[in-house]
């Protein structure tokens, strides 16, 4: 038997190609690509971004490293 891999563009094609197998009942395995994998706690990048837009929202201060070291 052979292996196919496909590449979706975007992930409208994804739940295309996903629909399309399902239909003909092909078993798939939907694999994570390496930008989809962290190797992060997913409760500190939710808090990284949440201080991110924080900040983005006026909520936050900028200190040097200048006054870091002092």
């Amino acid at each position: 038997m052979e292996t196919i891999i496909v590449h979706p563009k975007n992930n409208e094609e994804q739940k295309v190609i996903k629909a399309f197998l399902e239909a003909l009942k092909i078993k798939f395995e939907n694999l994570k690509t390496k930008s989809e994998e962290s190797d992060y706690d997913p409760e500190f990048v939710e808090m990284v971004e949440q201080n991110r837009k924080d900040y983005k929202a006026g909520k936050g201060i900028k200190i040097s490293l200048d006054d870091i070291w002092k």
